[in-house]
């Protein structure tokens, strides 16, 4: 089941980030696709009530819910930063709005962090008033069990964050909150150098609110590959890191109004970052955090275009050897031992979103799976799901969709529980 914005008929495509959340699902199953169907979240977005008021107070209600979608707890979730999960069922139809029994009473994550080892799941919240950062803990069982106010010095654009086994990270980077690009029809955010950027330790104990913070060179992540604790101690952090003028180009080409002008990219974010033409300004990154010594040292980790990056969740907060990104290239694999990657290209106008990895059963390898990933096309084709070796990126099935899907953010495999349990 995949997220992303799409514009109702006839509706102005503004932002890509603004669009109401449609989803896409496929069901495999005994070697088929059995079936595939797609559905607008019936969001009191979608009915016409704004998610951010004239006076930027939120509606939490209101949410698009355009970005991600999982299932913890047997439920499965749509999700956005801008205000509360919506429950679907899994033939994608929309039940409501979710909010933990009344226990979550901020906005929510779309990049919640499922611990595999505990099954719990971490979540923050960021919004335009004080608190400008609440985390969440919610327990397997699907329980919320705490939430916390984090002190920052205020409202930034945080879309992601991570964990280790024992420390959540923090990215307090310099894209603020600023009403004046909504109003001229774009999103309220810009960047500000003079914000600074920073990563943030805090552990994972019960009532911890306490962070480290390491200054970085300014920079900006959408997106976190991974996170974990190194044989000294120290935060090992691998995400996409956009400079300063790629960041502007970016926000840019997908509907913003910082930076230059650029032709639009109709394939969205990963679409954006063409081979050649940003191709060292949104790249893998790593940041290590020295606990010891107070300092972080930071590096690239390939020199060409990177988005959406993905792993083996089995190893979420603990050390891993593989990552897959998405660009206008196609789907790269990532081996973080070398460095090395190996690429899938797309032919043509046809373009990959990103791919998610399916564990194979018995798998004994990290990179022994599959990844699945909805292929779209700029020349108006049908799209199609591609599903690929994680370990040599070869094509093991495509499953042909009866029209074309447009560009969209992020998805999950939502295997079907074991009959009786």
């Amino acid at each position: 089941m995949r997220n992303g914005p799409n514009p109702l008929p006839g509706q102005d495509k503004g932002h890509w980030f603004t669009g109401p959340g449609m989803l896409h699902g496929i069901r495999l199953g005994n070697g088929r696709a059995q079936w595939y169907r797609n559905r607008w979240i019936r969001t009191r977005e979608l009915e016409g009530h704004p998610f951010i008021r004239p006076d930027f107070s939120v509606d939490l209600t209101s949410t698009p819910a355009n970005t991600h979608v999982i299932r913890h707890a047997g439920t499965v979730l749509a999700l956005c930063e801008a205000g509360l999960p919506y429950w679907v069922s899994p033939s994608l139809e929309t039940v409501g709005p979710y909010d933990f029994g009344g226990r979550l009473t901020t906005a929510m994550t779309a990049h919640p962090k499922e611990d595999p080892v505990t099954g719990e799941l971490h979540v923050f919240g960021a919004g335009f008033a004080p608190p400008y950062l609440t985390y969440h803990r919610v327990t397997a069982e699907g329980l919320l069990l705490d939430s916390r106010p984090i002190d920052v010095p205020g409202p930034t654009m945080m879309h992601d964050f991570a964990i280790t086994e024992h420390h959540v990270v923090w990215m307090d980077l310099p894209v603020v909150f600023d009403p004046a690009p909504a109003g001229r029809g774009g999103m309220p955010y810009r960047w500000d150098e003079e914000y600074g950027a920073r990563l943030g330790v805090m552990s994972r104990a019960p009532g911890s609110t306490g962070v480290r913070w390491y200054d970085i060179d300014p920079c900006y992540v959408f997106h976190v590959g991974n996170a974990y604790e190194d044989q000294q101690g120290r935060i090992v952090l691998d995400a996409v890191r956009y400079d300063d003028a790629g960041f502007r180009r970016t926000w840019t080409d997908i509907g913003g109004t910082a930076g230059p002008a650029a032709q639009a990219a109709p394939a969205g974010l990963a679409g954006a970052l063409e081979p050649g033409r940003i191709e060292a300004l949104a790249v893998l990154h790593r940041w290590i955090l020295d606990p010891a010594t107070g300092r972080v040292t930071e590096s690239p980790l390939d020199d060409r275009a990177a988005e959406f990056p993905t792993h083996n969740e089995n190893f979420t907060g603990r050390p891993n050897r593989y990552l897959y990104t998405a660009s206008g290239e196609g789907i790269a694999k990532h081996d973080l031992t070398r460095p090395s990657r190996r690429v899938y290209e797309t032919p043509g106008s046809r373009y990959t979103g990103e791919a998610v990895f399916v564990p194979a059963a018995g798998a004994t390898a990290e990179d022994e799976g599959r990844l699945l990933s909805l292929v779209s096309d700029d020349g108006g084709g049908a799209g199609e799901l591609l599903v690929l070796d994680a370990a040599d990126l070869s094509v093991q099935a495509v499953v042909e969709l009866p029209h074309p899907v447009p560009a969209g953010f992020h998805g999950s495999r939502l295997p079907e529980p074991a009959q009786g349990a």
